[in-house]
């Protein structure tokens, strides 16, 4: 690594002199941001801060939702769509929790990239990770899947299908969640080859 020489004039000691490190643009493709090493790759920060806006968005509709906003909000249908129309306290506390866990998820993947995590136990947090990851592509994944069949016609449930709101569950809120899960995975198994 290329090191320089410079000049700490000091009143103790005015001749000396003191190597530095130079950052160079090696440095910061290989996981060094301002001469720290963040113990990262590129892919697994970009899947980490990735995860983190995807969970921020989607706590901001909560909180919208929770605070009154309507809009979108017949697309999700069913008891939250009632919750919500509804109003009162019992939606702004279940929009508000909801909007809690998902700035914890937000809060986690920026925690396993960004340095300051590492102050952090590291097997914990990556554990959690791991979990927190496979719930979501599960929870995701299953409702996706679930939701296209029914569209598709391939299961009939016995009760009415609100095909409207179905399809944004296929396509935007259950999605949601897989896409988060799945970045949130890619950070933990990227980072397994850091």
């Amino acid at each position: 690594e290329p090191w320089l020489l410079t000049i700490a004039p000091g009143p103790a000691h005015p001749e000396r002199v003191q190597p530095r490190r130079r950052l160079s643009s090696a440095c910061s493709a290989s996981g060094m941001i301002g001469g720290v090493a963040t113990g990262t790759s590129p892919l697994t920060r970009a899947a980490g801060y990735t995860a983190a806006m995807v969970a921020l968005v989607y706590a901001a509709v909560s909180v919208y939702w929770a605070l009154g906003g309507q809009a979108l909000l017949s697309t999700v249908g069913g008891r939250v769509e009632e919750l919500g129309l509804r109003g009162g306290a019992g939606a702004v506390v279940v929009g508000l929790l909801a909007a809690g866990v998902k700035l914890a998820g937000a809060a986690l993947a920026v925690a396993l990239v960004h340095p300051a995590g590492r102050r952090l136990p590291q097997r914990p947090l990556w554990g959690l990770a791991a979990v927190a990851s496979g719930l979501l592509i599960l929870y995701g994944g299953v409702l996706v899947v679930t939701g296209a069949l029914v569209l598709l016609g391939a299961i009939n449930p016995a009760g009415p299908v609100d095909r409207t709101a179905l399809r944004w569950h296929v396509l935007v809120w259950d999605a949601w969640f897989l896409l988060w899960g799945l970045l949130l995975g890619l950070t933990v198994l990227s980072h397994r080859r850091d």
